[in-house]
């Protein structure tokens, strides 16, 4: 099973996501900031994928994802914003990607699995 670590300032937006992502077969970590040591989360759960809410100049995000590439340069980091521009900050930034909000989940899932690759099936692995 796939982890996800989703960070949103927003109760409700965190609430709906963590729940669309465990119907959706995901394991989800919300955190609701990003104070603090951020990337002992990342340590601790080593997650597939980290999505982080880009809030107005996305600085502290920012930090965040450069701090968690530094260390996981491979871990993809899904900027998650309203922001009208977000599509050419995102890679500027170091993201792998973005969403838009408010998101479709289709679109989400669809962004989400291009960053993490099907698991092969057991018969499949030798």
């Amino acid at each position: 099973m796939e982890t996800i670590i989703v960070q949103d300032t927003d109760a409700a937006i965190l609430d709906v996501l963590t729940q669309a992502l465990i119907m959706e077969g995901f394991q989800v970590l919300p955190v609701s900031d990003i104070k603090g040591d951020f990337l002992s989360l990342v340590d601790q759960h080593r997650p597939h994928v980290v999505m982080l809410d880009y809030k107005l100049d996305g600085e502290a995000c920012k930090q965040t994802c450069f701090q968690i590439k530094q260390r996981y340069p491979h871990l993809p980091i899904i900027a998650m914003s309203c922001n009208y521009n977000i599509d050419r900050l995102y890679g500027a930034n170091g993201f792998d990607g973005y969403i838009r909000k408010p998101f479709d989940l289709d679109l989400l899932y669809t962004i989400l699995r291009r960053h993490i690759p099907e698991q092969q099936k057991p018969a499949d692995r030798q």
